[in-house]
């Protein structure tokens, strides 16, 4: 693949700009900070636009917050106008860099998502003895921003797009510490280098697929294994040869190394596939696929929240409808109809009977 380059006139374009300002209020639209800059958005944009050109445009401060389901993460939103010109970048680079990914990566790309990886799972995994099923340790608090600008200068060559890719990176906001040590480091490499992309960022989801596409290439042209897929930063190998997936995690290991990551000791694992396997939420059996328990701990938890929203008019019963259709289709993707008949039939939702005051 060449270089790209001629790509700033196309990410500052205020056509790009405007579509972009429309995917990211997408869902908050009637935030404060939305609703400001909307206010006069045709102004708004061409300040922003201004800025980029002019190359004054300086990305603002993350609004941070921790999520504990399904476990614990730091949460970084950035600024609205940030987050136009996350969209404006990623409208432009992603169309042309995504022809180099492998077909078998599947998130934060458009007609891939978790429900085809699940597909493709169970597919590998229904033909298959053996499979090596890996996670990446603490990933994106140990993305490192030196390696990540170096695969992206091999892609892009246009400097106007590179000095934008590199403030948004630079500007990224402290994440969990990771202070692993790879050979040749000595006692302060690891506080040295920056690493770590916030997660919540429309860039920050398409650099952690990109981190990890050599990767991917590696796996199936080095290894050989074609009975691969990744999403993020869980992938598996699938294989009726033991010692091959066994070999192939020491290369794995190694490889991984270059890009100073490694997998988690307890969930990277090599076993045989008729045990069961759990991926996106469901647990991949040879007959069957079911949702995993813990997943259907916290959906009980959200249809409890919903109940309670519904009952004193904290939730419209349209939002309320779409809601419990989204995790219906998502539990269609499993062999689930009686799970679905019991919860559907089991929860209740009414209103609470409140006397308002009549209109006069």
């Amino acid at each position: 693949m060449k270089r790209l380059g001629k790509l700033w006139e196309k990410v500052i374009d205020f056509e790009n700009l405007y579509l972009a300002s429309r995917k990211a209020q997408k869902g908050k639209r009637f935030r404060d900070n939305v609703l400001e800059f909307n206010d006069n958005i045709e102004n708004s944009l061409f300040e922003l636009h201004h800025e980029l050109e002019t190359k004054t445009y300086q990305p603002g401060e993350y609004h941070t917050f921790r999520i504990y389901d399904p476990k614990p993460r730091l949460i970084s939103a950035a600024p609205y106008r940030d987050r136009i010109v996350h969209h404006a970048l990623c409208n432009i680079i992603i169309p042309p860099i995504e022809k180099s990914f492998i077909f078998d990566t599947y998130a934060n790309r458009i007609g891939f998502g978790s429900h085809k990886a699940l597909k493709r799972f169970t597919k590998f995994a229904r033909s298959h003895r053996y499979v090596l099923q890996c996670d990446i340790k603490k990933y994106f608090p140990s993305i490192d921003h030196q390696i990540l600008k170096q695969q992206i200068y091999r892609k892009i060559k246009c400097q106007d797009t590179l000095w934008l890719i590199d403030a948004i990176i630079d500007n990224s906001n402290p994440q969990e510490p990771v202070n692993d040590y790879f050979l040749g480091d000595d006692l302060l490499t690891p506080l040295e280098r920056r690493k770590g992309l916030p997660i919540g960022n429309l860039t920050s989801q398409f650099f952690s697929n990109f981190y990890l596409n050599g990767f991917d290439h590696f796996i199936q042209e080095k290894i050989k294994c074609h009975n691969y897929l990744r999403y993020v930063d869980d992938f598996a190998l699938f294989s009726d040869d033991h010692q091959f997936l066994t070999d192939a995690r020491m290369k794995i290991e190694e490889y991984l190394t270059t890009l100073r990551l490694t997998i988690h000791p307890v969930k990277s694992q090599l076993f045989e596939t008729k045990q069961g396997a759990n991926f996106l939420g469901f647990r991949v059996l040879p007959d069957r696929i079911r949702v995993r328990n813990d997943n259907l701990r916290r959906s009980r938890r959200r249809f409890r929240e919903l109940q309670y929203d519904y009952r004193y008019y904290q939730i419209s019963l349209e939002k309320l409808i779409q809601r419990v259709q989204s995790w219906e289709a998502h539990l269609k993707h499993g062999d689930t109809y009686q799970l679905r008949r019991k919860i559907f039939d089991n929860w209740k939702f009414r209103r609470e009977n409140w006397n308002f005051p009549k209109k006069l």
